[in-house]
């Protein structure tokens, strides 16, 4: 079989997705994520009366603990699967890689097993976040001054 031939076959049977509608609905999802985060800073602000620096970090705990949850019983890959990088990309997505990553090891104990795998996905991301807030602030200091 030639080269055309083989691509002609396998375009005939690739999954074409439809970009924009995906795009649509991460779109949606992340503002959806959004709103639910201003809205429970309202809530925290409003009506348990905490300072806002305050809520805002009781917010994020709470969308981190709902990525856990949803990751926990089987329906954060199923929103993932409809929503792609709508959900990933936020705090959500760290914490659903950090959950499952822990939950796929759970049979092998507390010490080998879960708390040895837990930050296999999201070990890298943190030490990026690290060496890269590290680099930016030499630079920072270097031409902006101390």
């Amino acid at each position: 079989m030639d080269r055309v031939k083989y691509k002609e076959l396998i375009n005939k049977y690739n999954v074409k997705e439809n970009r924009l509608y995906n795009a649509l609905l991460a779109l949606l999802a992340g503002g959806t994520l959004g709103v639910l985060g201003q809205l429970l800073i309202d809530i925290y602000t409003l009506v348990l009366n905490i300072p806002t620096q305050d809520a805002q970090v009781f917010m994020s705990i709470t969308l981190v603990f709902l990525g856990c949850l949803l990751t926990a019983i089987g329906v954060f890959d199923k929103l993932v699967a409809l929503f792609k990088c709508g959900l990933i990309i936020p705090s959500t997505g760290f914490a659903h890689s950090m959950m499952s990553s822990t939950m796929e090891y759970k049979r092998e104990g507390l010490v080998t097993g879960m708390g040895a795998n837990m930050f296999k996905l999201a070990g890298t991301v943190i030490m990026m976040g690290v060496v890269s807030a590290y680099f930016f602030g030499i630079l920072r200091w270097i031409f902006l001054g101390g």
